[in-house]
């Protein structure tokens, strides 16, 4: 089992309004607060997004080597469609338009959403009969 994530981002105050939001409507709490960062947790796996003074750039880039995105499991369609439209409202852009929300095939219904800083997280609703 997954014990932590963290994510150093350029900007803590940008990651708590889009990272943070959606966490929270995903169920997550605020698990821990400091000067440079905040954590969330649901159950035993808790999710960092730090402003370290250690970066080394100022733009997260996910078709580099490392982390090219998180995806999270969502219940049913209709709620992948809410999140989707919410999330435009919190900093997040959808991506693959062209084949939302079918771009990961046709079993596999999912958002796939980058926000300004270049981080992308994908909302999937694997349908019946499909892996995962």
């Amino acid at each position: 089992m997954l014990h932590h994530v963290e994510i150093w981002v350029p900007d803590l105050d940008a990651a708590i309004a889009s990272l943070g939001w959606l966490l929270e409507t995903l169920g997550y709490t605020l698990f821990q607060s400091w000067s440079h960062g905040r954590s969330w947790q649901l159950g035993p796996t808790y999710l960092v997004v730090e402003q370290s003074p250690a970066l080394t750039s100022d733009r997260y880039e996910r078709c580099r080597p490392g982390l090219n995105h998180l995806a999270f499991h969502i219940e049913d369609k209709a709620t992948v469609d809410t999140l989707t439209t919410d999330a435009t409202h919190h900093g997040w852009h959808l991506l693959f338009t062209d084949r939302h929300p079918y771009a990961g095939g046709e079993q596999h219904y999912a958002a796939y959403l980058e926000n300004d800083d270049g981080f992308e997280i994908e909302l999937v609703c694997d349908l019946e009969g499909s892996p995962g």
